[in-house]
This record gives structure tokens, sequence and C-alpha cells, in this order.
């Protein structure tokens, strides 16, 4: 389950998603009585909800097998039927709901981006459009001010900010300029305070800010610690929840703005995938490692909720550190509890690209181990958690720079006997897919198999059908549309080296991926087909991934049996 998250005016009231009806979907719970209740209940599951400051709905996002388009709907927190939001379908952009009854929505579609002003059932209000990238990053309590991020300047991966007030008129305006992005986190909890909390990266990391839009002072928070950094309000407005990410583990830390004191929250070695303060002080967060499943925590010690049977432990996970050749990458080593090195090894590469590998509870990773398998993460330039500088470095050889980073951690691995490099898997999922289709095209005699889950195939094919936010996401990260840099496209792009592909393969992709669309990677595997290389393909009726937890174990049952035929038959 996740972190349940409560209402600002009635925080007895909570909503959460939980997979315990064998699909994720929005649930429920009134502290005051312990009652839970399922909200939602649809075949592929629900990926987004929020509950309205007032505690009085509950909000969530109905799309179509996980195409992420759609739109918005209403229950109330007691239950009764579902209200559709009068806006029009789209994919999401952000929500902010306020206790007056109004929400600013983001949506976008191949018209653009657009946030709209809806109150009840009153026709929606335009407040903003463009076509470049646009996302509602909060509103205030009282309803009055919309912040909102935005890319005019055309580069998605580092935004602007606007506040706008509820007429449409700009309160105010924060812009860094290029290569420093802004990101709103939420305005001040109380009633007319027009405090906004932001990120910045000014330098060289994510750090906090309290911006006032209307005056435009500034209060930066500076903080002697060396990870990037995450902030929340404490419900007073007069502290913030310090989340500080730092070699793939995470702390807490309480930051008192009257005198600025900086106050540790003890909590076990491992990551904190989410964390809120309540009304009395105590600050509740989602906690696991790699050796243990999650958990919802209370700072002052106790369990929160216990979503159930808990899953198997699993090993520790070790850390290396490889020098590449755009610095030391931080590397995530997980040894399997039998066998001896050199061992079979999954090279198991994360999405995004501008995410990260940590300790935290990784069913995959744990289910490899306990195939017989080592699992080496990699977290190569475009990582976050390691400074703006590393995550920003995909610059002109997208997808080239990442594979160099996992090389120099597949030579590391097996100069030291680690790794056994008659039997490595390349395998990962969105970006990590991508990665790993490139790598088996790039390094065809390197790879004893290939798993993609979810990959791009081909960045100008997937540019022609991926959702709108997608599309501002590549122009940012390879300098503009296809039409305009073809050659960089290609360069980047797995079906450039498919001639060259050894490797057996599994691709794994849903029907109705918006992110990384089925006929980009139908074209793949037709070039594939055209030289006689078979590939081993499993699609599934959803989207970029599965909610549905039958679909998950039947994927990483046919992950695991495919590595294990593949090594057998180099044998």
């Amino acid at each position: 389950m996740t972190l349940p998250m409560w209402a600002r005016r009635a925080p007895h009231r909570s909503v959460y998603r939980s997979d315990a009806s064998g699909a994720w979907e929005i649930h429920a719970w009134d502290r005051s009585t312990g009652r839970t209740r399922q909200v939602t209940d649809r075949p592929g599951g629900t990926a987004h909800a929020a509950i309205d400051p007032t505690g009085q709905w509950i909000w969530w996002f109905a799309d179509t097998l996980g195409d992420e388009h759609g739109r918005w709907m209403r229950q109330r927190f007691s239950g009764g039927p579902d209200i559709p939001v009068n806006a029009p379908p789209g994919h999401p952009g952000g929500l902010g709901l306020s206790v007056a009854g109004s929400a600013a929505i983001g949506r976008s579609g191949r018209d653009g981006f657009q946030v709209l002003l809806v109150h009840d059932q009153e026709d929606p209000v335009t407040l903003y459009e463009h076509g470049e990238y646009a996302s509602v990053a909060a509103m205030s309590l009282d309803g009055s001010l919309v912040a909102i991020e935005h890319s005019e300047h055309g580069d998605s991966r580092h935004p602007a900010l606007r506040v706008l007030r509820a007429n449409g008129r700009t309160a105010g305006e924060l812009d860094d300029g290029p290569g420093r992005g802004v990101t709103g986190i939420a305005f001040a909890p109380g009633l007319g305070d027009r405090r906004l909390l932001v990120l910045h990266e000014r330098r060289g990391r994510r750090e906090p800010l309290v911006w006032d839009p209307l005056t435009g002072e500034q209060r930066e928070i500076w903080l002697r610690v060396p990870g990037d950094i995450d902030a929340a309000w404490y419900d007073d407005g007069r502290a913030l929840l310090i989340v500080h990410d730092h070699r793939g583990r995470t702390e807490l830390l309480r930051y008192d703005l009257t005198g600025g004191g900086l106050t540790p929250i003890d909590t076990p070695r491992g990551v904190i995938e989410a964390a809120a303060p309540r009304p009395d002080g105590s600050v509740e967060y989602a906690w696991s490692s790699a050796s243990q499943p999650p958990v919802i925590r209370s700072s002052n010690g106790h369990v929160v909720m216990n979503p159930g049977r808990a899953a198997p432990a699993s090993v520790p996970v070790e850390d290396a550190d490889v020098e590449g050749p755009g610095g030391r990458v931080h590397t995530l080593i997980s040894r399997p509890e039998t066998g001896a090195p050199p061992y079979p090894a999954v090279f198991l590469l994360h999405g995004g690209p501008a995410s990260r590998d940590g300790d935290a509870f990784e069913p995959a990773v744990a289910a490899w181990v306990d195939g017989g398998f080592a699992v080496i993460r990699v977290n190569y330039r475009g990582s976050t958690g390691y400074g703006s500088a590393w995550r920003d470095a995909l610059h002109g050889d997208v997808g080239h720079i990442e594979l160099a980073d996992v090389t120099a951690v597949r030579e590391w691995a097996v100069a030291r006997g680690l790794v056994d490099p008659e039997r490595l898997v390349l395998a990962g999922a969105s970006w990590g897919g991508y990665l790993t289709l490139l790598g088996v095209g790039t390094q065809p005699k390197i790879w004893a198999a290939g798993i993609a889950t979810t990959p791009i195939a081909d960045h100008a094919a997937a540019y022609e059908d991926e959702a709108e936010r997608l599309r501002a996401h590549h122009r940012a990260l390879l300098g503009g549309p296809p039409e305009e840099l073809p050659e960089r496209y290609a360069a980047s792009s797995p079906i450039t080296y498919a001639d060259l592909v050894q490797a057996p393969l599994l691709v794994i992709a849903g029907e109705n991926d918006p992110r990384c669309p089925m006929r980009q990677i139908d074209g793949y595997l037709d070039a594939l087909a055209r030289r006689g290389h078979h590939v081993h393909v499993h699609r599934y009726d959803a989207g970029h991934g599965t909610l549905v937890v039958a679909e998950r174990i039947r994927r990483m049952s046919l992950q695991i049996d495919f590595a294990i035929r593949a090594l057998a038959e180099r044998e």
C-alpha cells in the first residue's frame, strides 16, 4: 500500500492505494472509526487519486486500461456514485483542490497543455494554455492562487513557475534561467497563507526555498547535507519536513523556519518513498530496505497500518563505486544466497532516466536473487540523487552515455570475479528497456540475453504516437523534434542497430502504452524478423505498466524462465 494521504481540514480522513484486491485500487480510511473501504474497482486498476482539503470528496482518474487518457471522477468519502468532473478528457497534468470546492486541473492532448479552473458542475474556465509542457504544481488552500510549472522556454526538464490568481491574472513568476529548474511543491497549509514551497537548482542540486509570489520575497534554505532534497510543510506552517536522498538511501529531518534549527528524525536505514507530517507533529512515512519489505511507520514508533501479509525478507544490498568515463558510478549489488562467484548476473537498469535505484525492497530483485542470479543495478549518468550535473549529463549521445557507465561497471564486476562474463543478462523497463535494446544492438557479443519491458525502440516513431508531455520530454532531452534532428534520433534508437543483435531477446509491451507506444516496438520486431532473428514477445492489455498483480507475477515468471533457458543454451 501507499502512504495514506489525509485531508488538510479533516485529518482523520485518508485515502491510499493498495493491491489487496488483486489490482492497485483506491481505498478510503476513516481513522476515527478504523473503517476502510475500497473506492474503485476497475479491470486494469486505478493509478491516481486525491482527497479534497475538507475530506468530503475523493478524486480519482478514470482512464482506459492504462492508456492514461481520461477524466477525473469524484466520489463522496462516505461512498455513493462516481460523478464525472465537468472538464474535457485528456492526459492528466496535476491536480489542485481547495476548501472552497474549486479545483485546478492540468490536462494535455494534441491541442497542447491547459490548466482549467473547475467548481462543482459549472463550466470549466481556462486559466492557462500553451503548446509547451505545463502542469498544475499546487493550489492555495482557499483556492485564490494556482501554481503552474511550465516550459514556455522549450525545456520541460527545467521548468519555470508561474502563480496565477483565480481570475487568470499573473501573481508572480519564478524562472532561474537555462538549465536550472524550479519545481512547486505546495502552498503553506493555512487559509490566506500565500507562501509557496519550491525546489530550486541554483547550487547544482535540488534544494528548498519559500517564495511569496506577490511580493517576490524568497528565503533559501541552506542545508549542510550532501544529497538532493525534497520538502513538505508541517501542519502549522512554521517548519519543513526535509527528505534527504543520498546514495540510494533516505533520511528525514525537521527544519524550524523561525530559528533555522535542523533536527534529525530517527528512521531505519533504507529508502523512504513518501513522508508526511501529521497535525500532532509526528511524521508518517512509507519505508523499506533491500532486505525488508515495505511498511507504513510513524516517527512516534508505531506501525501506522498493516497492509496484510508481508513479502519474505530478501538479501541486503552492497554498495560499490566504479570509475566510469564521466566520474564515479554508484552501483548496487545483490548476491544470491546460494552458489559462489562468479555468478550468473542480471544488469537491471532503472527507468526514467531521471530516477535512481536505492536500498529499497524491490520484488523483482528479490525474485532474481531467489532464482540464483546476482543483480547489478547501475545509477548511470542521468540518474537523480547525485546532483544536477549528473542528472543532466545526457547531451548529444543519449543512450550511449548511460551504456558507457554500464560497461564500466560490467568490466569492473568481471575483473573482480563477481560475475560470469558468459552468463550476463541485460534487462530493464521503460528507459531501462530502451537501454536494453540499445545495449544488445551496440554490444552484441557481450550479453547472453536481453529482456526489455515497455521499451523505446525507435525515438522518431515513438514521438509520432506518444502522449504530448512525452513529446516535450523528447524535445528537451534530444534538443528538438525528430524532423529537425533526424540523425540524432536515429543514432540513439535501437532500431538503427537491429541488424547487429545476436542475443536471445524477450520483449514485454502494453497494447495501450502512451509512453512507449506499441507501433514503434512492432517496427523494431519486424526489423529483427526480416533477418530471421526470433524474439519472444509478451503483450498485455494495459498501458506503460500493469496494476494487476497476477500479470506482474506472470511477467516476472516469464523473465526468469527465459533467462534460465537462454543461459542453458550457451552451455
